[in-house]
């Protein structure tokens, strides 16, 4: 016990040390840096330093693409870049004449509408901090999610969230927490919309209403510093309550500028809003495209019939999302499979379906790419092209960075796979499997209220992905698994992933989740597979998916055993294999 006191103090003494001379060498660095300033007659001001920030975006998108359509929704709504600058600076104003202050929180619970988009500009120019929330999400858990936006003050509930808002504002009242006020968001062409707002409470406000009280002349506001937050997104959960990712407007900024390169997108692209904004702020796509005075093509709801429509009658050149977006569009019925009148760039990132999937939504006439990324990183990192006819399963995992020169470099400056404790890199054989880590400009600022996991997640001056790849010869990267779900048994590393990958080649098998599960008498873990078969794969034996895999994997990885069933999975539609290795213990 003593000797654990005398070496906690030890550390403590030594991170102090470590803590004073970071402080002195900035010290320095400081008076270096006003005496280069004064030697060379530098100058910092207002007309040389201007804080970043992706409101700016539509401030130029207003001046260069004023008349140009900004905005389609429907048949009904349609608005110019100039109409939505000015909507946003409205909502800006009536924002802060309802209190809304520096650093508040506004929260929305809110599909791929108008309203929604036009938050992603009024709440920061009213120096407020956004959060879209996941419109999936149960109650309990968007009751527990508020319940960390201590300083939410209002949230804008679209019409149809609005009875899982009330029920989630029941249960903070159950916890003496004050709700926030609720501006309703209603659809004027839906008759359920208008009967709702009929039977609301008159303290509920209405979103039109509310830009009606602000000032067309309204001077919006700027961040004090560009690495003040600009919002506040949540993962999605897979092993618990989702953390909250707070970004910054200089993160922001400079991610929508990389997003340009790295989707390679050229001035008024048409953009068919298929990824959720709710999740990393929709890649950073409505800064994005008010950078490039685009078209963004709104959608309530996401079906085949709704994507091939759009490209044809708008004439969409890019979207993007979960890779369930694929599946949608390759076993659309051949009703709804219009031929593309031109060719459509749509980007997933994901656990990836099947090689058959991804090659047949591009012989359909989508250049399909496949990103990597995560919510910490504002979205895809790296992306590449999908080759099509591949019959590589492999190939899906397998990345390379800054192949494309500055389009994966520009702000992710640094990227890694490394050991986690030596903190050293990987070599490129092909075999040694190490954590991916990224350095760089388009980082999260932190986690919301939990500097512990923050302090984790940035340890050694690396972001932390908690994913392990190995480096190839080629120095490019092909993910293993997750650092949670890596399987080790006979002292070999298992990946889930390659065990996943191999059983959904099987003609039978529709979806597959594999998860280490130990056995206290053989004293290690062994791979469990839960299996869900297609329509047509009634036939199919526990036997036959286990001889599949014995004639394709190495014996250690063959899985122990296989169930049939449905794969639980969170709001967001990731496999929660924490469940699964619950069930498997019982």
């Amino acid at each position: 016990m003593i000797n654990r006191v005398i070496r906690h103090q030890y550390r403590r003494h030594i991170l102090l040390h470590q803590e004073q001379a970071k402080h002195a060498v900035l010290e320095i660095r400081a008076v270096e840096d006003v005496r280069m300033r004064e030697d060379h007659q530098i100058t910092q001001c207002s007309a040389n330093y201007v804080t970043l920030s992706p409101t700016s975006f539509l401030e130029g998108a207003a001046t260069a693409y004023g008349d140009k359509v900004s905005i389609i929704y429907g048949d009904h709504v349609r608005f110019s870049w100039l109409e939505t600058h000015q909507r946003c600076v409205k909502l800006a104003s009536a924002l802060v004449k309802l209190g809304i202050s520096h650093g508040d929180i506004v929260a929305a619970l809110a599909p791929n509408i108008p309203a929604l988009y036009e938050l992603h500009f009024g709440a920061p120019m009213a120096g407020a901090v956004l959060s879209a929330l996941n419109t999936k999400l149960d109650v309990t858990t968007l009751a527990l999610i508020l319940e960390q936006l201590e300083s939410c003050k209002i949230m804008f509930v679209d019409y149809q969230f609005i009875d899982s808002a009330l029920k989630a504002f029941e249960i903070m009242s159950q916890r003496k927490l004050k709700p926030p006020l609720i501006v309703l968001i209603q659809d004027s062409h839906d008759q359920k919309s208008s009967f709702l707002a009929k039977d609301m409470p008159p303290s509920i406000l209405n979103y039109n209403e509310l830009l009606e009280m602000g000032e067309s002349g309204f001077e919006t506001l700027k961040p004090c510093n560009e690495c003040d937050p600009i919002s506040v997104n949540f993962t999605s959960g897979s092993t618990g309550i989702p953390k909250g990712v707070v970004y910054s407007h200089r993160g922001a900024y400079l991610n929508s500028l990389a997003a340009i390169a790295r989707f390679g997108m050229k001035p008024m692209p048409v953009f068919l809003w298929t990824v959720d904004m709710f999740r990393c702020n929709g890649w950073c796509f409505p800064w994005v495209m008010s950078a490039l005075g685009g078209t963004n093509v709104c959608l309530r709801n996401v079906s085949a019939k709704e994507i091939f429509d759009a490209i044809h009658l708008h004439k969409v050149t890019h979207l993007c999302g979960a890779p369930t977006l694929l599946d949608m569009i390759a076993y659309a019925s051949p009703h709804d499979q219009i031929p593309l009148p031109h060719r459509v760039n749509v980007t997933v990132a994901g656990v990836l379906p099947p090689l058959e999937v991804l090659n047949k939504v591009a012989k359909l006439g989508f250049d399909v790419s496949i990103g990597y990324g995560m919510t910490e990183a504002l979205g895809p990192v790296i992306l590449r092209p999908w080759e099509p006819n591949s019959n590589d399963e492999h190939s899906k995992q397998n990345y390379y960075y800054g192949e494309q020169g500055l389009k994966d470099f520009m702000m992710m400056q640094e990227f890694d796979v490394k050991d986690p404790t030596s903190m050293k890199s990987t070599p490129h054989d092909g075999k040694t499997i190490g954590e991916i880590m990224f350095k760089g400009n388009t980082l999260m600022l932190g986690y919301l209220k939990n500097s512990q996991a923050t302090e984790e997640a940035f340890r050694g001056g690396w972001y932390r992905t908690g994913d392990l790849a190995v480096r190839e010869q080629n120095g490019s990267i092909t993910l293993k698994d997750r650092a949670k779900d890596i399987i080790y048994s006979k002292g070999e590393a298992i990946s889930s992933l390659e065990i996943e990958t191999v059983l959904l080649t099987h003609p039978k098998v529709l979806k597959a989740a594999v998860v280490g599960i130990y056995d206290q008498s053989l004293l290690e873990s062994s791979p469990y597979a839960v299996v869900k078969l297609k329509d047509d794969g009634f036939s199919v034996t526990v036997e036959d998916i286990i001889k599949f895999c014995e004639d394709k994997l190495d014996s250690h990885m063959v899985p122990k055993s296989v169930v049939f069933g449905d794969l639980p999975v969170n709001s967001t539609g990731k496999v929660q294999k924490f469940l699964i290795r619950e069930n498997m213990k019982n």
